[in-house]
């Protein structure tokens, strides 16, 4: 059984059912019973034409569900003038049901649920696992967002930024249960980078609206993060800081694919906030030791970064850059007008007056950004690093 291959089809396979005349919810729910079908009766090798078995499994799975439910004339209309089952020609439109399933009108995790659900080939249960949910309550979830979209038109336009936050919201989760989010949001990545390579070749007009270079910007910045998964935990589970990881334990491959992709965008000079947020994982990822890393390079790009987002977490970050770069004083005026309030001003505060000598004011806030900390790795690693600055200081 290649899950694989199924998870890849399931878009076009709804995306058949919805030109057909299916409604979004009605044709997702019909094209899940069919995987269940897939899942119980395929052999070891998938039959000649997977597409075309999946389409005419899920289109009688819609027909049974619309002949059962005779109160609607529109579908016992559509049940009469039944289709020859088969792919139903070659359109793809995957690229506008992630438009769809990322749709403004949803929350974001709704978005991302519905993503998962419908794009991705998840099932309910899985994508409840990796969050950490009963399933009862994803269900719920993912019912909610489908009646959120089912008014809107699978031709409609949609917006490639907000596909990009919702993926980029996966790949954050990283992974937890048995379904690798990063893992799932960089196959998802993919799979969009090759769809609007293809709508933007197809439609020069309409090139802005595509936009391609961010999605591959957000490949990129995937793929060196990724990279690096390896040796951001040490064998005792212990999170370990950039500076202190195991460079040989990157994945080297993985980063020059990420660079590469990179690099052909920034070559069409249509700079956005992921292409640049790469740029920067780029310049950490070449660095063959801590010590070697351009930090005046990455001020740079988080100059540009702020520019184009004005977000308060690009400055928060920029300000450990000029930390590096141009020493802890440096940095430390960077923050003099940012919100405290902000999710790991503190850690970052704390290691900046660390550099500068502070170490009472280093560890108070080492403790501070620990009680903080929404995460328990993180959580840890903070205390410990309070519980090392309090040790010099009573040495």
């Amino acid at each position: 059984m290649n899950e694989a291959l199924l998870r890849e089809l399931v878009p076009a396979v709804i995306g058949v059912l919805v030109r057909r005349g299916a409604g979004f919810a009605a044709a997702e729910d019909a094209v899940q019973d069919a995987l269940v079908e897939a899942v119980r009766g395929w052999p070891d090798a998938p039959p000649r034409d997977p597409k075309g078995w999946l389409v005419t499994v899920a289109w009688r799975k819609f027909l049974d569900a619309a002949r059962a439910d005779s109160s609607r004339r529109r579908r016992e209309e559509l049940v009469e003038a039944e289709p020859s089952p088969g792919p139903g020609g070659a359109v793809d439109d995957t690229l506008q049901l992630y438009f769809l399933c990322a749709h403004t009108s949803l929350t974001p995790a709704s978005a991302v649920a519905l993503t998962l659900r419908a794009v991705g080939g998840l099932t309910t249960r899985q994508i409840a696992q990796a969050y950490l949910v009963p399933e009862a309550t994803m269900a719920q979830r993912i019912s909610r967002a489908k009646r959120t979209v089912s008014g809107v038109r699978f031709e409609q336009q949609g917006d490639v930024a907000t596909v990009l936050r919702v993926l980029y919201l996966v790949f954050n989760e990283g992974y937890s249960g048995d379904v690798d989010l990063a893992a799932e949001a960089i196959r998802l990545t993919r799979q969009l980078a090759r769809m609007t390579r293809h709508a933007e070749t197809a439609r020069h007009e309409e090139a802005e609206t595509v936009r391609h270079e961010e999605v591959a910007g957000l490949l990129a910045l995937m793929l060196l993060h990724h990279a690096r998964r390896p040796a951001r935990t040490g064998p005792d589970g212990r999170l370990v800081p950039l500076a202190e990881q195991d460079r040989g334990l990157w994945d080297t491959r993985m980063i020059a694919e990420g660079i590469g992709i990179l690099q052909a965008a920034l070559a069409r000079d249509r700079l956005g906030e992921f292409q640049a947020q790469a740029a920067i994982a780029a310049l950490h990822a070449d660095a063959r030791c801590a010590e070697e890393t351009d930090w005046v390079q990455i001020v740079e790009w988080y100059d540009e970064l702020v520019r184009l987002t004005a977000s308060p977490v690009a400055r928060l970050n920029r300000a450990v850059a000029v930390g590096e770069a141009d020493g802890a004083q440096a940095g430390l005026a960077a923050l003099t007008d940012l919100d405290p309030s902000l999710p790991r001003y503190a850690a970052v505060s704390a290691h900046l007056h660390e550099r500068a000598g502070d170490l009472h004011s280093a560890a108070r806030l080492y403790a501070e950004a620990a009680a903080k900390a929404p995460h328990l790795p993180e959580r840890d690693h903070l205390t410990r690093q309070a519980a090392r600055i309090n040790a010099l200081l009573r040495g």
